[in-house]
């Protein structure tokens, strides 16, 4: 243990003879855990409300989807078929077409997307954890899978034949259209499910038979939008990514999950980036107090640090022991606060104190990855203030003491 370091720890445990000096130090710690506790308590709000954000993308995203760069769709040849099923790492994949179209039901309209999909959607996108209501449509049928929020503007019943749910798309082609019967194609849907995820999804999407939909589209049998692909927990994405590209040609666009929700990772991100350098400014501010206190220290010991000086200890150790002293009062306000942190986290996990509405508590999550930025952000910005505030000790403050 060096000479300064000791010096230092017993400055850090033992009361100065000034009063002032003593609140003003005490002032400065409490200063450090309110600080690291609010830092860490908000970050683990917003990576819990980060991941609440995307727990919706996972219900309706794939782990990688396939589209092409020319056109909307694309032909699966068998060939093709053979060699992503022999990809290791795959687990499995659906056919999907996709397209806008217009719905009308009972004398009402609304423009939506309809998602045709095949028996094995369920098991890449685990949509059946998100109806409300019914169950999930039947292969080869007739049946749909509505969103709440189109229920809500079409005034939509289940499993009615008497009132079906018509599905219009436009035919392709060119020529004159001489009755409205000439422009679209047109299907009828019995809804037996309604999913509710969010206000946005919720109004998007209606999910039928992949077999309807290739027909409302005028698509061949082996002719889809996307196929979308759940990966095995072990399997190497990227390399998945590259044996994709080989097998479906340069023509062929695969993206994951955060690809696929590119706008909402990086609002998220910014987010968090932002809300960190305001609470990091924060304790940049209380950190103040930290090098106000140290200087009002190094005045109270004048003297000592005269003596020590005379007995042959350079300036620069001598700084060092206030600049230790400091490190010592952020780590124990840094782990303080981290503690208090963790316990109020912890609660809200297990008791949900907070709640957003009397069912939903308000999300957070202990992440590791936080307490490394609390600590990192209270080091780094403890050790600029303690070293500041250790520079006012100089050869003309010893000899005039």
């Amino acid at each position: 243990m060096s000479f300064p370091f000791y010096i230092a720890r017993r400055y850090t445990i033992s009361r100065s003879k000034s009063t002032a000096v003593n609140i003003i130090s005490v002032i400065a710690a409490l200063g450090i855990v309110v600080s690291a506790t609010a830092l860490f308590v908000i970050l683990s709000v917003f990576s819990g409300l980060k991941n609440f954000s995307l727990s919706f993308t996972n219900a309706t995203d794939p782990d990688l989807k396939i589209t092409t760069s020319v056109g909307k769709s694309f032909v699966i040849s068998p060939e093709q078929e053979k060699k992503l099923k022999a990809i290791n790492g795959i687990t499995v994949y659906t056919k999907v077409v996709e397209e806008r179209v217009l719905f009308y039901y009972d004398q009402k309209e609304h423009v939506a997307f309809l998602k045709g999909t095949d028996s094995l959607f369920t098991t890449v996108n685990p949509m059946e954890k998100q109806l409300v209501v019914g169950y999930w449509a039947t292969p080869l049928t007739t049946q749909c899978v509505v969103g709440i929020g189109t229920v809500s503007k079409l005034s939509l019943g289940l499993s009615s034949f008497s009132h079906r749910l018509e599905v219009y798309v436009p035919k392709p082609g060119k020529g004159t259209i001489d009755t409205p019967d000439d422009a679209f194609n047109k299907s009828a849907l019995i809804p037996v499910g309604i999913y509710s995820i969010n206000d946005d999804v919720d109004s998007k999407y209606v999910y039928c038979d992949l077999g309807i939909a290739q027909s409302l589209l005028q698509f061949k049998p082996n002719q889809v939008t996307a196929i979308e692909i759940k990966l095995a927990p072990d399997a190497s994405e990227d390399n998945i990514k590259e044996q994709l590209i080989t097998v479906f040609g340069k023509n062929a666009v695969v993206k994951n999950r955060a690809q696929l929700n590119d706008s909402l990772y990086k609002m998220l991100n910014s987010e968090n980036l932002i809300t960190y350098l305001i609470c990091s400014l924060v304790v940049v501010l209380t950190l103040f107090c930290l090098a106000g206190a140290l200087i009002m220290l190094i005045l109270d010991k004048k003297e000592n640090i005269k003596t020590l000086y005379c007995l042959g200890l350079e300036v620069r150790s001598i700084r060092n022991i206030f600049l230790y002293q400091g490190l010592f009062i952020t780590a124990l306000g840094a782990f303080a606060g981290l503690l208090l942190g963790s316990i109020i986290v912890l609660l809200q996990m297990k008791f949900s104190l907070i709640t957003i509405t009397p069912t939903l508590p308000f999300p957070v999550e202990f992440n590791i990855l936080n307490i490394v930025i609390v600590l990192l952000t209270l080091f780094i910005l403890g050790y600029l203030a303690s070293r500041i505030a250790a520079g006012r000790v100089n050869r003309k403050l010893i000899e005039n003491s």
